[in-house]
């Protein structure tokens, strides 16, 4: 089990930039898998990024380039660099962990608000 807290949304301009940070209760070296997943209004949680123990990582096809999934064993946080940001990712975006690595035991944040808005 792992509680998870995330930090660092707000409002920002097209093209802006924002970094957040999902900070866990406990050593996320032994999660098999952390990413991060957003939801709009009316829509379906999807992921947006997810990096691995080993350091692997993936990204959904509408944030490559733009966004960038890093973690820090040490302070047992992940962060997700947001570059050149768009409108449409508007969303709520939450912190999660997979234990396994399966897409199947997950546990999640509070989610943080992230606007992207002229």
């Amino acid at each position: 089990q792992v509680q998870l807290v995330e930090s660092g949304g707000g409002l920002v301009q097209p093209g802006g930039s924002l970094r957040l940070s999902c900070a866990a209760s406990r050593s996320i070296a032994s999660i098999n898998a952390m990413g991060w997943y957003r939801q709009a209004p009316g829509k379906q949680r999807e992921l947006v990024a997810r990096v691995t123990s080993g350091g692997g990582t993936n990204y959904a096809d509408f944030v490559k380039g733009r966004f960038t999934i890093s973690r820090d064993n040490a302070k047992n946080t992940v962060y997700l660099q947001m570059n050149s940001l768009k409108p449409e990712d508007t969303a709520v975006y939450y912190c999660n962990a997979d234990l396994l690595g399966l897409y199947k035991r997950f546990y999640w944040g509070q989610g943080t608000q992230v606007t992207v808005s002229s």
